[in-house]
């Protein structure tokens, strides 16, 4: 049984920032590659950020590079996104993601996700 928790979601206004997390119920946490995507009302989900297994490289969206930034804690089984400068546009449901692959942005590379956090930025 795996399980992901995201947490940390809530409200915030434009150029605010917010860190959201995700504890996960893996045994070999240390061996997934981990993702954050986010999804807003009537919109595709979209990948916003991927770390490697041991969290050497980082991949962003275009949209949040430089202004988001993804880490990862493998004693404790966390997953952060730390939200700097944020948009109206980044308001979504945020889900953390975990796969057996490399770095992708795919939702399809991901086998496991959690239930979202909502993130609402107003202006």
């Amino acid at each position: 049984q795996v399980d992901l928790v995201e947490s940390g979601g809530g409200s915030v206004q434009a150029g605010g920032s917010l860190e959201i997390s995700c504890v996960a119920s893996i045994y070999t946490y240390q061996n997934y590659a981990m993702a954050w995507f986010r999804q807003a009302p009537g919109k595709e989900r979209e990948g916003v950020a991927a770390i490697t297994p041991g969290g050497g490289t980082t991949q962003y969206t275009d949209s949040v590079r430089g202004r988001f930034t993804i880490s990862r804690n493998n004693v404790n089984n966390t997953l952060y996104l730390r939200m700097n400068s944020l948009k109206p546009e980044d308001t979504a449901m945020y889900y953390c993601a975990a796969g057996t692959g490399w770095l992708d942005l795919r939702a399809d590379a991901y086998k496991y996700w959690g239930q979202g956090t909502q993130v609402t930025v107003s202006s």
